[in-house]
């Protein structure tokens, strides 16, 4: 089958070689049963890929179900894909058929695969190797006749080396793998999508196609899109409701788009010569924390040295503790300015004295055993420590937790098991 007729059938738009490269593997791939690893960023339409193949395939009279992992709660992901007998868990009043069962001879399409818990994992490595599967709560070996394609948006390799996915499923999906190229790979199919869209469009609220000028278009071409194709529909279905005019020009274009100029990442101040300003970038809030504990670790064992100079040689103190107080107000304004509007000073603990103004020396082992003290600074540590700070703050209220935090629900509700967090 031509290329052209695929893409008019399953209404892909785009000549782009990367995308062209893609569609030809699918349909080379189509007609055989080896598993597929469909790789790209949300909203490029991985899932039109799984239709294509499955399409083509031997089995296109049979079932075809697409499945999102991440949508499905840890718990009865097993019982949806491989079913459940009655009574294995709470609420499971009848028994119940699981994908696997009821698309024998069919295709299923597992999107998010990397949403997938660890043991779903397990079950599925063994459906694909021998097409074996146990229904939840039984003991019975089912067989089934299945063609698996999966996709995901993660890089998948990676989360096999931290032990978040399989390495064996992984090489097991990614027999064929097909990447889909982002929407700013493929600009030259941005213009001929927007206008596919508006058209669209334009004949579902009965008005009139809007267009771009030169300045808009250019505007279009040079976003990044980081919501790809379907943030392109998005912004084509704003443009042909609210837009007042039907010729948009570039400051009109503008005020659609989302601005990309502000971050969601704490502002670090520049310009104090310090190693703050030497890391402008950081790619995530871990990173963040990961620099401070680092400096702050550095810094203290400074401040662990200068105190036994100054145990050995009592002279020293003020001017050291004047050094100390100057190299903390340097290296961290960024911080001090976050917790406190007013820039207090950095407050360096007074050395104990006796009358005559002399520092007290301590006793050697005291001084042993401070040097020996080290705060961890794992990063592990550090997360549990704020999913249990954020648990106290909500009391007890995941759903909240999870926002304060910054993740999912699900993905908190996963770390609670993976750290051992009692609620």
């Amino acid at each position: 089958m031509e290329l052209q007729s695929i893409k008019n059938r399953f209404g892909i738009i785009g000549n782009a070689p990367a995308l062209n490269h893609a569609l030809n593997v699918a349909v080379q791939v189509a007609n055989t049963d080896l598993s597929v690893l469909i790789n790209g960023e949300s909203g490029v339409g991985k899932e039109v890929f799984s239709q294509i193949i499955h399409a083509l395939s031997g089995r296109k009279h049979n079932p075809f179900i697409a499945v999102n992992c991440g949508a499905i709660p840890e718990g009865t992901i097993d019982s949806e894909l491989f079913g459940h007998e009655k009574g294995s868990f709470t609420g499971a009043l009848d028994s119940r058929k699981g994908y696997f069962e009821t698309v024998n001879g069919g295709t299923i399409f597992l999107d998010e695969i990397g949403e997938m818990p660890l043991g779903t994992q397990a079950r599925l490595l063994r459906v694909l190797e021998s097409g074996e599967f146990i229904r939840v709560g039984s003991s019975k070996v089912q067989k089934t006749d299945v063609r698996v394609i999966a996709a995901t948006n993660k890089e998948l390799l990676e989360f096999t080396q931290n032990g978040k996915f399989r390495e064996d499923l992984y090489y097991r999906l990614n027999t064929v793998p097909i990447r889909v190229p982002a929407l700013r790979d493929r600009k030259d199919d941005i213009i001929y999508l927007f206008r596919k869209f508006v058209v669209d469009f334009a004949e579902r609220y009965k008005t009139t196609p809007v267009q771009l000028d030169e300045d808009a278009k250019n505007s279009l071409i040079s976003y990044s899109w980081p919501g790809n194709v379907r943030e392109l529909k998005n912004i084509a279905e704003q443009l042909s409701v609210l837009s007042q005019e039907k010729l948009i020009n570039g400051h009109e274009f503008s005020k659609f788009l989302p601005d990309q100029t502000k971050s969601r990442l704490p502002v670090l101040a520049a310009g104090h010569g310090n190693a703050w300003s030497n890391n402008a970038e950081f790619s995530s809030e871990r990173d963040i924390l990961y620099k401070l504990f680092f400096d702050m670790k550095k810094d203290v064992t400074e401040l662990k040295k200068m105190f036994v100079e100054i145990l050995q040689n009592p002279s020293i103190a003020p001017s050291a503790a004047q050094y100390a107080n100057e190299s903390l107000m340097r290296d961290y304004p960024s911080v001090n300015e976050l917790q406190n509007p007013m820039k207090q000073p950095a407050i360096i603990p007074s050395i104990p004295q006796q009358n005559n103004g002399q520092p007290v020396l301590l006793a050697h082992d005291d001084i042993h055993h401070h040097e020996e003290v080290e705060e961890s600074l794992n990063i592990m540590d550090k997360e549990k420590e704020l999913i249990i700070k954020a648990l106290k703050k909500h009391r007890g209220k995941r759903k909240d937790a999870s926002l304060d935090l910054g993740i999912s629900e699900r993905t908190l509700y996963r770390k609670l098991k993976e750290y051992d967090i009692e609620e």
